[in-house]
């Protein structure tokens, strides 16, 4: 009896059919969550770094000109976040005198940076962004940890500060 060349105990087509086991195999070593979306292209089905972690969307970002404080750069900043600014009681005094301040014309143009770079640029060296995730609030506190921030001598204070007022 005479096997024929379909038949699986044919040499040939033992070989066939283990070479095409590999091959499967081979191809089908996907992700769980990779998504076929052409014949030779997958894409990972999870989010982006941006998409997980808001404040590490890379942004650019020309200030208009009614931006004129500090505050109003912030603000504007996370108006597509997802995050907001604390305001009133419980913002520290030095940091609502921070937003307060004028907008340096060096900081109208930012990026490409970081939404979490972009507010500790605005804010400079001396103040320390503090995130709430779960609430998605932003603030920022004094370092006076760090020793870089000493107390302001009278002959530094704003106008109208002077002398006690």
């Amino acid at each position: 009896m005479k096997t024929s060349i379909f038949h699986p105990t044919h040499p040939v087509a033992a070989t066939a059919i283990c070479l095409a086991g590999i091959c499967l195999v081979g191809s089908v070593n996907l992700q769980a969550n990779d998504v076929q979306v052409g014949r030779y292209s997958l894409l990972s089905a999870t989010p982006t770094e941006a998409q997980a972690n808001l404040l590490a969307t890379i942004i650019t970002v020309s200030f208009p000109e009614r931006i004129v404080t500090v505050g109003e750069a912030v603000q504007y900043l996370l108006q597509r976040s997802g995050y907001r600014l604390v305001t009133g009681p419980a913002t520290g005094p030095e940091t609502a005198d921070l937003l307060m301040l004028p907008l340096p014309a060096v900081h109208r143009h930012l990026g490409p940076i970081t939404l979490t770079q972009a507010l500790e640029t605005l804010v400079g060296p001396v103040f320390r962004l503090i995130h709430d995730p779960v609430h998605r609030l932003i603030s920022f506190e004094l370092c006076t940890a760090t020793g870089r921030v000493t107390q302001q001598p009278s002959s530094m204070k704003p106008e109208g500060q002077q002398n006690g007022e």
